[in-house]
């Protein structure tokens, strides 16, 4: 039996912008499925969630555990209407009391480690796709259906092909390569399900204060979701191939 109200997945949804999220979808009337490595931290951030929200265990990095998701959502609710690509991580090396210049100095091209950086590829780059690949075929069925991927403002090539750029010297193939990664992902998924209506954008939640950065972000996780959340809620004459911020388009 199908559910009768839209359902929305979003990964890393345990904390910071990914609960945000589920909390503004939730208030929408979504089914809110808080997309968690550890189910129990998912279980008790979907506490915190007003409304419809269930927790379900999702390591991206994990194909069974996406597989089993992706059952799951069949079985117990017959549909997806939306899909939100949030969880990522930054690095996997960054030592305490390290700054960002610090860490960034030990991830330049001359001397990144292939390690760090298949583990931040493996979440933020093939996660994604892979979630994608598992939830594309109820996204298909759906009355009309969206995809958001959290992608950041690191990863602009043309923002980081202008010298006048101060952040220009952090960009290095980790965190920032990898969001350029899932932004090419973002593209392609568009220009596939484009004939087919559903919409897949990517978005830049600025600079927010989350355990991702350490908490060292300027930005509160209600500005961080708010693009994310606008995406998602889109109708079937929104945009689709998109990279925006609350600001307004961010270049590739």
């Amino acid at each position: 039996m199908t559910h009768n109200t839209p359902v929305a997945l979003v990964t890393g949804a345990n904390q910071g912008i990914g609960l945000q999220i589920s909390r503004e979808l939730a208030s929408n009337g979504f089914t809110v499925l808080v997309g968690s490595r550890n189910l129990e931290r998912g279980e008790s951030a979907a506490e915190e969630v007003e409304g419809d929200a269930r927790a379900i265990q999702l390591d991206v990095t994990d194909h069974l555990s996406i597989t089993a998701a992706a059952q799951r959502i069949r079985s117990e609710f017959g549909r997806l209407d939306v899909l939100v690509n949030n969880a990522a991580i930054s690095n996997t090396r960054w030592e305490p009391g390290m700054s960002i210049e610090e860490y960034a100095r030990t991830i330049l091209p001359s001397v990144v480690s292939f390690d760090e950086m298949r583990a931040v590829w493996e979440t933020n780059v093939f996660g994604p796709l892979a979630v994608f690949q598992a939830m594309v075929p109820m996204l298909r069925e759906a009355p009309h259906a969206n995809i958001v991927n959290v992608s950041s403002g690191a990863g602009s090539l043309t923002m980081n092909s202008d010298s006048a750029n101060s952040h220009r010297p952090m960009y290095t193939p980790v965190y920032a390569g990898s969001k350029t990664g899932l932004n090419a992902m973002t593209l392609a998924m568009a220009i596939e399900l484009e004939e087919e209506g559903i919409k897949v954008n990517a978005v830049d939640p600025g600079f927010t204060r989350t355990n991702l950065n350490k908490y060292a972000g300027t930005s509160t996780v209600e500005e961080g979701a708010r693009e994310a959340v606008r995406l998602a809620l889109i109708g079937p004459d929104g945009p689709t191939g998109t990279f925006s911020s609350v600001n307004g388009q961010v270049p590739w």
